[in-house]
């Protein structure tokens, strides 16, 4: 059996090959991130009599750089393993005053890869590598869209302070329709309450009328806003309301597809408390097979939520929080099914009360809860079972 290490790159690959002596056949060979550089790879493996039925081949999980080359090399029937860069550390100290040149982490990765001392990840299921893709998507598109009605908040602030005041989300459907047509108080005194009445009634599906439109104008007309460059505010709210709708429309089309997928792995993971297809597709994402994991422990560190203790000689601190060094998609995924699933599960809820009543903070028994739900999770995937509340 020959092991292949590869040290990935944007542009170039470090690739060496040792045999089960761990003896290296020859010194390493730099492949271009191309087509022509997985040319010179099968080249360089056919020039040793290393095929795909003799060989394992180990990789570092570098960015994204890793995944043309891990694509290709799985569609000529490779048995590729894709590693975390922190496993490479104790072995990398072992081996630094022995290889003292580029090809040292390609030769550390060949290493790992005939010990078996790792763990790794895979792409084995294409449906859960889409979810994981979309998934982290929809959470940037969603931070976009967060970080645009903080800035719409900021200019209301200023030119319509009392706004908040006026309906209890800002960015409702109704609230939107309002602020792209008539942006500023003074907009919205020049408008026929009859008009406004319209607007409203039809926006909110008959919810609001004439009251809401009177209510809006006795607003605008106490209004402690600033009184210069309005036009500007104007532009800036209208362009910012209409990439806000243009934001959330995407989010529709991007989460239906999400869901489309998820159904066609048939987890249990929806059967979870807190978890709907959303938070379910991202935490399977990012999980990905949970046969990585032999026990909750490992999921738990995995997602960052493992406490980190306070420690200094004889000193331990009695502030713990949670290391965060694990995946944040799936610690932000988790984090917000366990604070549902404080008010609504019938086991987690009552363990959250006891942690409060014993008075910990809000924040640190939802992170507790977040942890149980870890261990659910794993309970859940592992024997692909639904989930029923242990009352």
């Amino acid at each position: 059996m020959y092991y292949i290490g590869i040290d990935i790159a944007k542009r170039n690959h470090e690739v060496s090959i040792i045999d089960a002596d761990g003896k290296i056949l020859s010194k390493s060979i730099s492949i271009a991130n191309s087509q022509k550089g997985l040319d010179t790879f099968n080249n360089y493996l056919s020039s040793f009599n290393v095929t795909s039925e003799n060989s394992i081949i180990g990789m570092e999980s570098t960015g994204h750089y890793w995944l043309n080359l891990y694509s290709s090399l799985v569609n000529l029937n490779f048995n590729v393993f894709v590693i975390n860069p922190i496993q490479t550390d104790a072995f990398r100290k072992m081996y630094i005053r022995k290889t003292k040149n580029d090809s040292k982490d390609s030769y550390i990765i060949a290493q790992i890869m005939r010990f078996g001392e790792f763990s790794s990840s895979s792409i084995s299921d294409e449906n859960i590598f889409a979810i994981r893709q979309l998934s982290r998507y929809r959470s940037s598109l969603v931070d976009e869209c967060s970080n645009w009605k903080r800035k719409v908040i900021t200019i209301l602030d200023q030119v319509f302070p009392e706004y908040s005041d006026l309906f209890s989300d800002t960015f409702g459907v109704t609230s939107k329709e309002l602020l792209s047509k008539y942006p500023l108080p003074e907009n919205m005194l020049e408008v026929s309450t009859k008009e406004l009445t319209s607007l409203l009634n039809k926006a909110s599906k008959g919810r609001f009328g004439i009251g809401k439109a009177q209510e809006i104008k006795e607003y605008a007309t106490k209004s402690f806003g600033i009184s210069f460059a309005k036009e500007t505010f104007s532009f800036q709210i209208k362009q910012i309301i209409n990439q806000i709708s243009f934001i959330e429309s995407q989010l529709k089309e991007l989460e239906k597809e999400i869901t489309n997928i998820l159904k066609t792995l048939n987890s249990e993971i929806t059967t979870i408390t807190g978890i709907g297809d959303i938070l379910g597709a991202s935490i399977l994402g990012e999980i990905g097979d949970i046969s990585r994991f032999e026990k909750a422990s490992q999921l738990v560190a995995f997602a960052g939520l493992d406490v980190a203790i306070n420690q200094s000689g004889e000193f331990t601190g009695t502030e713990m929080k949670i290391t965060k060094r694990g995946s944040p998609y799936l610690r932000r995924s988790i984090w917000i099914a366990a604070t549902i699933a404080c008010f609504k599960d019938p086991a987690l809820s009552v363990y959250y009360k006891k942690l409060i009543d014993r008075g910990k903070k809000h924040l640190t028994a939802v992170g507790a809860v977040a942890r149980k739900m870890c261990n659910i999770i794993f309970s859940v995937l592992k024997n692909k079972k639904p989930y029923t509340p242990n009352i």
